[in-house]
């Protein structure tokens, strides 16, 4: 990895897809993942309001482009099918089978497109620079990382799941109780920062019956989230911890949960794009990969490597394992 002395966003904009790595002293801090095209945080529309229950504060919004968004604080001369000017607050949050709309309120301001994952992240206030990759392979290892859902450390594993709920951490491990606990946590925070998790997690530790077992976790948990803004519970008799902080669209975890065939989409064609090798490029990869490809996905690759493009499909391929390599012409 290049050596960066600095905190900076490094942003990688791919096709369907902007990636963003926090480098610190040269070691990988955080990650972001974006999937442009869908309403996003900081975004300004004009929308129609097509329910609002009697007396209600809360209503639902469509766009032209029949997305919809739950809006909040309406006014109360805010009538069904008037045209409502709204900030997006949070962004849809897709789960398999179903999704949670995006979030509204109204508001006076410009119309403004989605801001892109850069722009956000310099509202960060720490600097951001768009690059042509990402460093190393680090971006490929928190991937394998969240196709699993598992996240190992020294004496035990992190399993990790989203839910419609709350993102759901349980702690796994031969250590004893107490040990397995305080170990766990440099994983907990680190995974927290890769993986983009916020909104409701929940903590599953191992059942420690001593309140200062408990209290020396809460306590090494304290500071090892010290700077992540968050708020959260007190570990309970069966070590239960919850955390909250705010909520602007879907962690890593959640977009593959999601849509798992166009995850792997977007994974294949990173890879292609980064082809070095002379020669067309032959894409193997899952049927069901294959399809999540749309036509301007595969025009847009085709631009920027300048390459003949093959296809292999393979149905025993996993969906995460597609590959792309240069060939022959």
């Amino acid at each position: 990895m290049a050596d960066h002395v600095g905190p900076v966003w490094l942003v990688e904009e791919g096709i369907a897809e902007h990636r963003a790595l926090l480098i610190r002293d040269a070691q990988v801090e955080a990650a972001r993942l974006d999937w442009p095209g869908s309403l996003a945080a900081g975004q300004t529309v004009d929308a129609k309001l097509i329910s609002r229950a009697s007396g209600s504060s809360r209503g639902t919004l469509r766009l032209e482009n029949g997305e919809e968004a739950l809006v909040s604080g309406l006014p109360r001369d805010a009538t069904e099918g008037a045209m409502i000017r709204a900030e997006i607050t949070r962004a849809m949050i897709g789960e398999a089978g179903r999704g949670k709309r995006a979030q509204a309120r109204p508001s006076d301001l410009s119309l403004k497109p989605a801001p892109k994952l850069a722009e956000r992240l310099i509202a960060s206030g720490l600097p951001v620079s768009v690059v042509h990759r990402l460093p190393g392979g680090e971006w490929d290892n928190i991937l394998a990382d969240a196709w699993q859902g598992e996240v190992s450390f020294a004496g035990g594993t992190l399993v990790i799941s989203p839910t419609p709920a709350m993102t759901l951490i349980d702690i796994d491990g031969t250590l004893a109780p107490r040990a397995l606990a305080l170990a766990a946590i440099p994983a907990i925070a680190r995974s927290i920062r890769l993986f983009d998790l916020a909104g409701s997690i929940g903590v599953d530790f191992p059942t420690l019956p001593d309140k200062a077992d408990r209290r020396a976790v809460d306590t090494a948990l304290a500071g090892a989230l010290g700077d992540w803004r968050h708020e959260r519970t007190a570990m309970n008799g069966f070590g239960f911890v919850q955390l909250v902080s705010r909520l602007e669209g879907p962690s890593i975890l959640q977009r593959i949960a999601a849509d798992p065939a166009g995850a792997a989409a977007r994974q294949v064609l990173r890879r292609a794009g980064h082809i070095t090798e002379p020669g067309a490029i032959l894409l193997s990869l899952h049927p069901r990969v294959r399809a999540a490809i749309s036509a301007d996905w595969e025009r847009e690759l085709a631009v920027r490597t300048g390459r003949e493009l093959r296809w292999h499909t393979d149905p025993a391929l996993a969906l995460e394992a597609g590959f792309a390599q240069a060939v022959p012409r």
